[in-house]
């Protein structure tokens, strides 16, 4: 019996091997490439979680807008009626609702006042004339056209000084001394060599020279401080006699929002000068009356 021969291996088997054996290794570096269908809507997933976080975001914030506006504070009467350095409430007041004011601002400087003090320092309704009827704002341009339309004749005395020196017939009263120099500045319509508008304010003026100017000048104007004019009258230096009308320059407020009634330091001595004796005696009174205007 011959001997079986070795069988030898198919050529074209082998190849096919071979082939395959790339095959599967040039597909194995894909792999990683190739994205699980569980991992394919990871990004998406974190998108979505992104978008969804920045929404809360958004909604906390507008959440957050409207406490604001609920909880924002009706704005002050005040500042609402002030335009340009001008409280406009002021002006719409009458005598009655003036008086009352300085009694509501003094309460407020000084709570533990008592009701005879408070009666002590208010000034009565029948001395301030009402003038909120003048209908143009109470700028400072507008001063000279207020004091003509509440004096008799236009304001033809308003230029008219007293023989008698240091004796102005109208006294504006303001509660910082450079404002009363603004105001010195817009009353010069008024002024002529027979007639100098008084400087009655502290600033950049000693006593002892405001004193001199007024024994040796003649005015019909003067324009100051509550403090200065009292301690000028004081002092025998301001005459009163001639004296028809206190202007009170109530409608200008600073930078603060601050009138001439707002601080104890202006208003206190403002309510001092007012129910000085001299003075309180001719309010409403036939004979030389005086009668105080808020500008």
């Amino acid at each position: 019996m011959a001997a079986e021969k070795p069988s030898k291996s198919n050529p074209s088997a082998m190849s096919a091997k071979v082939d395959k054996k790339r095959k599967r290794q040039a597909e194995e570096p894909s792999k990683p490439a190739e994205t699980p269908s569980g991992n394919a809507a990871e990004p998406t997933t974190k998108k979505a979680k992104s978008g969804k976080g920045k929404n809360k975001k958004d909604q906390k914030k507008m959440d957050g807008d409207k406490t604001e506006k609920k909880d924002e504070k009706p704005k002050d009467t005040k500042q609402t009626e002030t335009k340009g350095g001008i409280d406009e409430a002021i002006g719409k007041m009458d005598g009655r609702l003036i008086a009352d004011h300085f009694v509501q601002r003094a309460k407020r400087h000084n709570k533990e006042l008592t009701a005879v003090e408070l009666s002590d320092m208010s000034v009565p309704d029948s001395a301030f004339l009402d003038t909120s009827s003048f209908d143009k704002p109470r700028q400072l341009e507008e001063l000279p056209a207020f004091l003509k339309a509440f004096s008799p004749n236009k304001g033809a005395k308003l230029s008219q000084a007293s023989e008698k020196k240091g004796a102005p017939n109208t006294l504006v009263i303001s509660g910082a001394a450079l404002r009363s120099a603004d105001v010195v500045r817009a009353l010069r319509t008024f002024q002529h060599k027979e007639s100098i508008v008084a400087k009655l304010f502290a600033k950049h003026i000693k006593l002892e020279e405001a004193k001199q100017f007024l024994q040796r000048s003649r005015s019909a104007i003067g324009a100051g401080t509550p403090a200065r004019i009292s301690d000028l009258i004081d002092a025998g230096s301001l005459n009163l006699e001639e004296l028809e009308r206190i202007v009170i320059d109530g409608s200008y407020v600073d930078q603060k929002q601050r009138g001439i009634f707002d601080m104890k330091e202006t208003h206190f001595p403002l309510l001092k000068l007012l129910n000085r004796p001299e003075l309180r005696e001719r309010y409403g009174a036939k004979k030389k009356p005086i009668q105080i205007l808020v500008y």
